[in-house]
């Protein structure tokens, strides 16, 4: 019986060595604002840019692999936004799994936070590895809003989306002449709170010049007008089903192509 109970302490001592959400995270951290300050000094005084949109890579790792290859053989992009759900359940291991593939992109890149990156400790992870949630950054003469909208996540306990962040980005109108907002969850899905989704469409609409929504999280690559308001909502589609999209901006506005690899 001691033998027995001694090779049992010894396999759960090895099944438990790591916890699956221990935030003991080793390698690359504060991903987001390195990558920033790249972005923001290869698009100064630039007015046109090429950027990839993708999106909910979850544990589609072939899928995601075949879709950085795809914009790595491309000469025309300037830099990458995902728009989160980089893991499944939030776990430490998926977080590095996820943060070494996407670290093989030869562009620059920013990552959003998805309700799936949430779970367990996920968030901590997240603001670890890639820093806080609501972000903002400039390229060219275009601001970049990127805002967190998983309300489910904190059963709707906490202000999400931070209207206080947005009147941040609101006040400093002088960056940029345009604006973009980014966001995982849209208006009207599970995720956002939507007794809030009306002010957040107030709000957005007095950031300065603001040309589009792009989000993440329903696995779709629509374009919607969720406000009949003439403010469009682009969809950007999951690894699983093998396409993204890339915006070219220009001074006289944008156009979006979706690609297929």
């Amino acid at each position: 019986m001691l033998f027995a109970a001694l090779l049992l302490a010894i396999a759960c001592d090895k099944v438990f060595d790591v916890h699956p959400y221990d935030l003991d995270i080793k390698g690359e951290h504060g991903i987001n604002e390195k990558n920033i300050n790249i972005i923001q000094q290869y698009m100064r005084g630039r007015d046109t840019m090429r950027v990839a949109f993708i999106s909910d890579t979850h544990s589609w790792y072939s899928e995601t692999k075949a879709e950085i290859l795809n914009l790595n053989m491309r000469g025309d992009i300037d830099f990458v936004v995902h728009c989160g759900d980089i893991t499944d359940y939030g776990t430490t291991n998926e977080y590095i799994w996820a943060r070494d593939l996407l670290q093989t992109l030869i562009h620059p890149y920013v990552t959003l936070v998805g309700n799936h990156d949430f779970l367990g400790t996920g968030d901590q992870a997240y603001m670890y590895m890639y820093g806080p949630m609501d972000f903002s950054f400039v390229a060219g003469d275009v601001k970049f809003v990127c805002i967190n909208t998983n309300a489910t996540e904190y059963d709707y306990m906490a202000p999400v989306p931070s209207f206080d962040f947005l009147e941040q980005q609101i006040a400093d109108s002088l960056s940029a002449r345009r604006t973009i907002v980014v966001m995982h969850a849209p208006p009207y899905s599970d995720q956002f709170n939507n007794n809030v989704a009306k002010p957040f469409n107030y709000y957005i609409h007095q950031l300065r010049g603001l040309m589009c929504c792009i989000y993440g999280h329903n696995h779709n690559n629509t374009v919607e007008e969720f406000f009949h308001d003439g403010l469009l909502f682009y969809g950007i589609d999951c690894a699983e089903d093998r396409n993204y999209r890339i915006f070219t901006i220009t001074p006289q506005g944008y156009e979006q192509e979706l690609v297929y690899y």
